[in-house]
């Protein structure tokens, strides 16, 4: 296994803990159950995340979907708490990210992100100066899995992928992560990071991640 340079997270759910009162009151606006949300909220979204759509068209075919009718009032209100809902962070992933950078390891953030959240997270999130790559899917026109936005992140940190170690939650992403040839874990929990580096022997290359 080669000697880890570079450390590329995924941002929703790695670097962000999903706003669970925001996701609630997107459900409730929809006035749809949990599962019929869940169905159509993602059915779209890869063309969201794409920048085949704005905010406004992906809430208008997402209404058209469900049988429904979102005034633009109601529509600019799904995007606001959609918006929210990814836009809350995880602390103890953030201070691990500074902990590497403090270290001398290249960070970088690999995301499926949709336009709307990104333009929040620039205007926002100083803290996005200090990771040497930033790549968003809705600027490139192009997303995970497909192994080019890999290759590109790599290629814009100067390190072979087996130099580079991944995080998502996704399971396809860390499929074609693997598949491309980077060094890859799924992540769940801080807890779970620090088993699954430890397994794989990386801590004793990277610094240890604090649950707190």
């Amino acid at each position: 296994m080669s000697a880890i340079r570079a450390i590329i997270f995924d941002y929703g759910e790695v670097l962000c803990a999903q706003d669970r009162a925001a996701h609630q009151r997107l459900i409730a606006l929809t006035g749809l159950d949990r599962d019929t949300f869940e169905r159509l909220y993602w059915r779209d979204r890869r063309d969201y995340d794409l920048g085949h759509l704005d905010g406004p068209a992906y809430w208008a075919k997402f209404a058209r979907d469900a049988g429904r009718t979102f005034s633009p009032a109601q529509i600019s209100e799904l995007i606001a708490i959609d918006v929210l809902m990814w836009t809350s962070l995880n602390p103890p992933m953030l201070a691990w990210a500074a902990a590497l950078q403090h270290a001398g390891f290249f960070t970088a953030i690999l995301s499926n992100m949709v336009p709307e959240v990104l333009r929040t997270m620039l205007r926002e999130f100083a803290w996005l100066a200090n990771f040497n790559q930033l790549t968003w899917s809705c600027e490139l026109g192009i997303a995970k899995p497909d192994s080019a936005i890999y290759q590109l992140t790599c290629d814009k940190l100067g390190v072979r992928p087996n130099e580079a170690l991944f995080l998502d939650d996704k399971i396809e992403n860390i499929r074609g992560a693997e598949a491309f040839g980077l060094q890859a874990l799924q992540f769940s929990t801080v807890a779970q990071l620090r088993h699954d580096l430890a397994a794989r022997g990386l801590l004793e290359q990277l610094p240890e991640p604090a649950a707190t």
